[in-house]
C-alpha cells in the first residue's frame, strides 16, 4: 500500500515501511547519502508518511549548516580532504538543532546558520518543536563520528556514483562523468567518508535508491 499527499506523487511502500520503523515519540532521524542520490526527496516523502500516520515532523537540511567559503576551501578549492573535513559546521548543527531536539532538550531550534549561495551568516528566528516531534535531517556525512549519539534512527540511501553523478549533473549542470577532474573534490571526499565511517554499515536502514521511484530496503 502507498500513501498520497495532495499535490505530490504517491509515497512508495518502502517509505511507508521505513516510517513504521522510526521510534515512537520524539526521535532524531538522519537521511544520509551521496550527492544526487535523492536525500531531500526521500526526506520529504518520509515526513509525509509520518504525518499521514499522525506524527509531528520537523525537517532540517544540513545544507543550511555549511561553513563559510573561506573555511570550506582552506585546503584548496579542489581538495577532496577539504570537502570531507571542512564542509559543515557540526558544532552549530548540534547546538541549534540536534541537542535541543534530543533527550532533555528545550525543543527550541533554528533551521540554519549559513546561506550557501550568498556565503552569508543567517540569523533565523528560534522555533519551538512539539514535545513529540520527529526531527528529519537530510545531508551528507551524517554518520561521521562527530554526530554519533545524536540520532535515534539513521538511513543511508545507496546508489553508485555512475548513477548519482549524472543525476546531479542534470540538476546542477556539473559534469556527468564521476571520473572527471572537476568532480575529484566531491567524489573523492565522499570516498574518504566511506573509508573512515562506513555509513552503509552504521545505518539502521540501508536503502538502494538507484531508482528514486522504487526504493528498496537492502538491510535493516
Amino acid at each position: 500500500m502507498t500513501g498520497h499527499i495532495a499535490g505530490r506523487p504517491p509515497i512508495s511502500a518502502t517509505t511507508v515501511r521505513v516510517a513504521g520503523l522510526v521510534p515512537a515519540g520524539a526521535a532524531r532521524v538522519a537521511v544520509d547519502g551521496v550527492d544526487g542520490v535523492g536525500k531531500t526527496t526521500f526526506a520529504a516523502e518520509l515526513a509525509g508518511a509520518l504525518r499521514a500516520g499522525g506524527r509531528e515532523v520537523v525537517q532540517v537540511s544540513a545544507d543550511d549548516f555549511h561553513q563559510p567559503r573561506a573555511v570550506r576551501h582552506r585546503r584548496g578549492r579542489q581538495s577532496a580532504e577539504g570537502f570531507w573535513l571542512d564542509s559543515y559546521d557540526y558544532p552549530a548543527l548540534r547546538r541549534t538543532v540536534l541537542e535541543p531536539l534530543g533527550p532533555g532538550g528545550d525543543r527550541r531550534f533554528r533551521r540554519g546558520v549559513h546561506d550557501l549561495r550568498t556565503d552569508a551568516a543567517l540569523d533565523l528566528e528560534w522555533e519551538t518543536a512539539p514535545d513529540d516531534a520527529v526531527l528529519i535531517v537530510d545531508g551528507l556525512f551524517l554518520h561521521r563520528d562527530e554526530l554519533r549519539g545524536c540520532w535515534e534512527f539513521t538511513i543511508f540511501l545507496d546508489a553508485p556514483f555512475e548513477v548519482t553523478v549524472p543525476r546531479m549533473a542534470a540538476r546542477d549542470g556539473s559534469h556527468p562523468d564521476p571520473g572527471h577532474p572537476s568532480l575529484a573534490r566531491y567524489v573523492g571526499g565522499q570516498r574518504l567518508y566511506f573509508a573512515a565511517c562506513r555509513p552503509q554499515e552504521r545505518a539502521d536502514v540501508l536503502i538502494d535508491h538507484s531508482d528514486p521511484g522504487a526504493p528498496r530496503i537492502v538491510r535493516r
